[in-house]
């Protein structure tokens, strides 16, 4: 059975990042950027900031227990003549803003590939990625390991996932976080980074399968289990490692980040998940469904409270509603 409600009730109150935590984020991302955009050396650089990846896309889940959740900011600034040789000073010149700051100097802060981590106490850490447009008009981002630029196309990522969510009626973000769930929480698929995961399943939707099934994607269940099997027929026909191309058409690919084991595990779970969605959501017998839903998603997943139970037990209810997580990812 589908249990359409039960998935609903498994997203607000499990899977999604609970609004206060979005609006925390918001408000930590605001203030990084006010220092940043006051600082002596780079401010009259800073010229913008634009959210990027799972933040952007609305796919950011939950953390697994304490664990910290992070964003992806990206930086837009302007091209500075002087680094041009070494486009690794961008990166380099914005973690020597926030190791000058008052307050940030104090948080750790470290130096990746592409971007600066600020690490906060308690369980968020946001990834600064300087973006520059280049007087030629590509639009790049840096790799600080081979002092390089990389061509990046973020909004037009963004573009392609809202236009492929529209296709699917709403219903594949919702699909990426559950599926993000299985991997994070049930440590399934481990090793398989959000940017691949979200490009694969978003490349399952088409717009000409509605042609023959109008219902393809009516619903949260039967968008996963329609876009999971359509993932599992694309793995299937493909033993050795594909290239996942970036959907915005920046020209670079993604799956460098993938090694070939990685991919055969990550084939190999996918062929099972795939089988147990289609047992649980064919299942004819409610329990037997549910029982088939919960061996996958574990016992959170269950039926919502409704105004008829809920009536017998006020302060129970009052509980529930005190700690949902509703979250505008939902």
């Amino acid at each position: 059975m589908q249990l359409a409600d039960h998935f609903n009730e498994f997203l607000r109150t499990t899977v999604n990042l609970g609004q206060v935590k979005l609006d925390l984020l918001d408000t930590r991302v605001e203030a990084i950027y006010r220092a940043l955009k006051a600082d002596e050396e780079i401010g009259s650089l800073v010229l913008g900031k634009t959210p990027q990846g799972s933040w952007a896309h609305r796919t950011i889940i939950d953390p697994v227990g304490g664990s910290e959740f992070d964003a992806d900011v990206m930086l837009l600034m302007a091209e500075n003549p002087d680094w041009s040789k070494n486009p690794k000073t961008y990166v380099e010149e914005v973690y020597a803003a926030l190791h000058r700051h008052s307050i940030y100097k104090n948080m750790p802060h470290s130096r990746k590939c592409r971007c600066v981590r600020l690490v906060y106490s308690n369980s968020m850490h946001v990834d600064i990625v300087p973006y520059v447009v280049l007087t030629d008009g590509r639009e790049v981002i840096v790799n600080r390991d081979e002092d390089t630029w990389e061509n990046t196309n973020s909004q037009g990522f963004t573009t392609w996932m809202r236009t492929q969510d529209q296709s699917a009626q709403g219903n594949l973000r919702k699909v990426i976080r559950l599926m993000k769930f299985l991997r994070d929480h049930k440590g399934s698929f481990t090793g398989t980074r959000s940017v691949i995961l979200t490009t694969l399943l978003g490349n399952q939707v088409c717009e000409s399968k509605k042609f023959a099934d109008p219902g393809y994607y009516r619903d949260v269940p039967t968008a996963l289990l329609h876009i999971v099997s359509d993932l599992d027929t694309y793995l299937q026909a493909n033993v050795i490692k594909p290239l996942v191309a970036d959907p915005s058409g920046s020209g670079v690919t993604f799956d460098h980040r993938w090694e070939q084991s990685t991919y055969s595990y990550f084939r190999e779970r996918i062929h099972k998940h795939a089988a147990e969605i289609r047992n649980a959501y064919d299942a004819e017998d409610k329990d037997t469904s549910l029982r088939l839903w919960q061996d996958l998603f574990g016992p959170a997943f269950k039926a919502p409270v409704t105004a008829t139970s809920s009536a017998k037990f006020p302060a129970a209810a009052a509980a529930v509603t005190a700690v949902s997580r509703p979250g505008r990812a939902g």
